[in-house]
């Protein structure tokens, strides 16, 4: 321990040392330019004893010898220096001093044998002897004060104390996904994989534009998920990008499924590629919940605001009328005319036939019946204010392509069946989004319906910017997805997205329920959210304290975040941190990694072109288009010839003077 008399002592050893090593050079000075000494009279007796004395040691038998015990003895004091510590010093400074110095101090004995007149000789052999010697000192002192932790060339980032070791094992199962890497340990790269085991339990890819979530990720899975015979839903914004991936891998991976694998494509701009299906198909509407359930997904993800503003009056209301046409569709002729422009068409009838119409559904009732109330007391400000919420949000649907889309049944949504597994992508536009994703929204919706059931086989949903859809039950699905063995995958560019389009409730329902979690560069509170779930770990911590008398050094070891939101925000193309979510039949301890995710095989590189389902005219189209119009008359006329005829139900009859 440092106590006050172990200092003192250490002061008196380092004093003795480097007074012996004064002494001894001022000695060999004494001996070597005796004769220089003695012409200027600073000889004496008691001097001239001493020396014939030493000299008998053998130590200044040869003219080195002595010089280098001197300098032994003034290296033995500079050993103990504890001088204050600087934090600008260099070893350059100091071994510049040093060097010059040993050349100065060992260069002398040149001088001494040159052939100088005799004073001038001695006095130049003392005094380079002397200033060498001084440098030596000054340079070993300058060493003493360095610090030995060099402060100028540490990470100013903190990269390296940041690092900490992850998953190197590749474990899989018949379900897993598997994604080499490598990682950083100590300034030392080494191989690593993200082990998702259990993608039942969900994934969620975040990144800004051009972090490659897309490319490093999402096509991973759909690519390891073809390759384990999974059923498979995609949703490409970006169409038709995901999609033509997908049907390569489609057909290199049929023989992995056990019945008879069809792909199918549904979209809206290049119709002789897209089959036809109906999202309000009667086999899906069971009852009268899921009418509603149904209008509320349109109508919401038609008008995103009123997400945040559901059970209002007017949003209510809207809801509730299209609910009515849909069940009404539904139990007209067995749902013959049940489909989504069946249901436009209706909305934009009169008011006199559309409800004489809905009311012959008892069912119904309840819900037409304020709109009536309203109609028939002359509520038209109200009525109308009920009304145009429904039907200018649907209108925005009436296109011919849209029409001809969703008026036919190609194909069920049961991606799942254990006899008939299907690959199915739907494909958005980003230029009509609003539009193309309130329909494509309705999709999804009814197809979590039938895949989130027993008895299917696995089945992965890979959402491509997820939040371009709305999904009224995303929660419920992925809570209990597991159990029906449906993976799904979620790819969002920031959290604030899922916060606007679902509100901050459903946005962070969605974070904490899910298990896997992989991210590259985010920013604001979706890297500090991030943060905190990856959790801390020891790191080390060095702090220099520099005043007058001293310098002080401590190293200590403090929990602090494993991945600071300032490393994620920094995170390059193809970088990944996240954590994974283990099984309790195969654990993994190291579920956190921050690590280059690896592209080592390049699926995709062979361009394959999308199938023509049929071809298709803009006449067909147009037909299409118009016989719906046709439709919708004859349901009204025959309903309307009933009720006429059938004196039990002219009171349905709605006609205003």
């Amino acid at each position: 321990m440092y106590t006050g008399e172990n200092e003192q002592g250490l002061r008196k050893i380092m004093d003795l040392t480097r007074l012996i090593s004064l002494v001894l050079l001022s000695l060999h000075c004494y001996y070597y330019c005796y004769k220089a000494f003695e012409g200027w009279g600073w000889t004496t007796p008691l001097t001239d004893r001493l020396l014939s004395n030493l000299s008998h040691t053998g130590l200044f038998k040869t003219l080195l010898r002595s010089k280098v015990f001197a300098l032994l003895f003034l290296c033995i004091s500079l050993m103990g220096v504890t001088g204050r510590k600087e934090v600008k010093l260099h070893f350059k400074e100091a071994g510049a001093y040093l060097v010059l110095g040993l050349v100065l101090y060992f260069g002398s004995i040149g001088l001494f044998y040159a052939h100088l007149p005799l004073e001038t000789g001695a006095i130049t052999y003392m005094a380079v002897n002397g200033i060498g010697y001084l440098l030596v000192l000054s340079g070993g002192t300058l060493f003493s004060r360095m610090l030995s932790l060099k402060l100028g060339n540490q990470d100013v980032f903190n990269r390296e104390a940041e690092t900490f070791p992850q998953e190197e094992r590749l474990l899989k199962n018949k379900y897993s996904i598997n994604l080499p890497a490598r990682y950083n340990l100590k300034g030392k790269w080494r191989r690593s994989w993200v082990n998702i085991i259990n993608p039942f339990r969900g994934l969620l890819v975040l990144g800004s534009p051009g972090s490659g979530k897309t490319w490093f990720v999402i096509r991973e899975v759909i690519r390891q998920h073809l390759e384990k015979g999974f059923a498979l839903f995609v949703y490409d914004f970006k169409w038709d990008d995901l999609t033509r991936f997908t049907y390569q891998c489609f057909l290199k991976n049929q023989k992995q499924f056990k019945g008879s694998p069809q792909f199918y494509v549904l979209q809206f701009d290049d119709l002789e590629r897209s089959h036809r299906s109906n999202p309000l198909d009667p086999l899906l509407l069971r009852d009268l919940t899921d009418a509603a359930e149904s209008a509320r997904i349109i109508l919401l993800a038609l008008n995103r605001e009123w997400i945040r503003k559901q059970g209002e009056f007017f949003v209510e209301s809207a809801i509730n009328i299209v609910t009515a046409v849909i069940w009404f569709l539904r139990k007209h002729e067995n749902g013959k005319y049940c489909t989504l422009p069946h249901v436009i068409e209706l909305m934009q009838v009169d008011y006199d036939a559309l409800f004489t119409v809905l009311r012959t559904q008892p069912e119904i009732g309840v819900l037409v019946n304020p709109f009536i109330s309203a109609y028939l007391h002359d509520a038209m400000e109200q009525l109308e204010g009920q009304m145009a919420a429904a039907k200018i949000s649907l209108a925005r649907l009436s296109s011919p392509g849209l029409y001809y889309v969703l008026s036919g049944n190609d194909f069920t949504l049961d991606i799942n069946n254990c006899s008939a597994p299907k690959v199915l992508c739907l494909g958005n536009n980003p230029q009509k989004q609003q539009v193309y994703g309130a329909v494509l929204s309705l999709y999804v919706s009814r197809l979590i319906r039938m895949v989130n059931q027993k008895g299917g086989i696995p089945s992965s949903l890979v959402f491509d910017e997820f939040p371009t859809l709305f999904l009224n039950n995303m929660d419920t699905l992925m809570a209990t997805a597991r159990s029906n063995a449906v993976a799904t995958t979620l790819s969002v560019q920031d959290f604030s997205q899922l916060r606007k389009d679902y509100g901050r409730d459903g946005a962070d329902v969605i974070l904490n329920i899910t298990g896997n979690v992989i991210t590259g560069q985010v920013t604001g509170d979706t890297a500090r959210q991030l943060s905190e779930r990856f959790g801390r770990i020891l790191q080390n911590r060095t702090s220099v304290s520099v005043n007058r008398m001293d310098t002080s050094l401590n190293q200590s070891l403090q929990l602090d975040a494993a991945i600071p939101p300032s490393r994620m925000a920094a995170l390059s193309s193809g970088e990944f941190v996240g954590m994974v979510a283990d099984d309790p039949h195969q654990t993994m301890e190291l579920k956190a990694f921050h690590c280059k995710l690896l592209k080592e095989r390049k699926a995709g590189e062979k361009k394959v072109d999308l199938p023509v389902v049929q071809k298709v005219t803009a006449e067909q189209v147009q037909q299409a288009y118009l016989k719906i119009k046709k439709d919708i008359e004859a349901v009204i006329n025959e309903v309307a010839a009933k009720v006429n005829k059938d004196p039990g139900q002219t009171h349905l009859r709605i006609m205003k003077n």
